[in-house]
């Protein structure tokens, strides 16, 4: 399975042939799920504070807020929205055209309501001719999903989440990176009334986000920022799958896949 060249660029990478083993035997084996006690609720893994308590922590903070520490809103790495997008990658692999699950149903029954929509109906417009209204009269529901996944369209499915469009409100819609924002305005404010937000970002994104930190800044100019981006350097190497791998949990389709060693640094 592995070329020389595969076996040259591990070695770089420092990872193992074993770790590339043990990890291509979960694709083939599968993965097991999780056991759950119950879902968290108050007593269980949530604390509900007395309404004396609430304005104790408040205060505390506010006080805290005036001081002469610097507040640094911190935010980890946004993973890729594939996972996410695990059910719409399957409707476009079936061997079926017309919704048939509960999730693919309703992902079209609400599809209007997405705060990407009309970014959707334009790239369908750009790709089909068609906007997504005549696209679903005409029964043609993968080319809608191929443009919100796919790099011709969106590219969503390889997108990282702190970019997508999550929220719409009456102003305009909003990606997680801009609620992160907007939250830090709201709790992060030090007596200076700037804000610090430090973002860990994938190399491979590093450009889209510098871009749309540097729009949304000067859109939410009222508040001071100090943006820290923090460059994740994984040591991940693409190895080609031979030809198919099937799990016994899902089928996946694949051509390669991704095998990290070591830790991000």
């Amino acid at each position: 399975m592995l070329t020389p060249e595969d076996k040259d660029l591990l070695v770089k990478k420092g990872i193992s042939e074993q770790q590339i083993a043990e990890q291509l035997a979960c694709f083939e084996k599968g993965f097991p799920f999780l056991k759950l006690d119950a879902a968290a609720s108050v007593e269980k893994g949530i604390m509900a504070p007395a309404e004396n308590e609430m304005k104790n922590y408040l205060e505390a903070w506010d006080t805290y807020k005036q001081g002469e520490k610097t507040i640094v809103k911190f935010v980890p790495a946004s993973g890729a929205a594939s996972r996410m997008f695990k059910n719409l990658f399957e409707f476009l692999g079936a061997d079926y055209n017309i919704p048939k699950t509960d999730f693919e149903k309703k992902f079209f029954d609400h599809i209007h309501s997405f705060a990407f929509y009309n970014d959707l109906n334009a790239a369908c417009m750009d790709n089909t001719g068609k906007d997504i209204d005549a696209l679903m009269a005409g029964k043609e529901y993968k080319p809608i999903v191929a443009n919100l996944l796919e790099a011709a369209g969106l590219n969503y499915g390889a997108l990282p989440k702190g970019l997508l469009k999550f929220h719409r409100y009456a102003d305009g819609v909003r990606t997680p990176l801009e609620e992160h924002l907007v939250e830090g305005a709201l709790y992060a404010a030090g007596k200076t009334g700037k804000v610090n937000v430090h973002f860990t970002v994938s190399t491979e994104h590093r450009e889209l986000f510098t871009k749309l930190v540097e729009e949304k800044v000067a859109v939410y100019a009222n508040t001071g920022w100090n943006m820290m981006c923090r460059f994740l350097n994984r040591s991940r190497v693409r190895i080609r799958l031979l030809p198919i791998w099937r799990t016994n949990l899902s089928a996946i389709k694949a051509s390669c896949c991704s095998v990290r060693g070591g830790t991000a640094r």
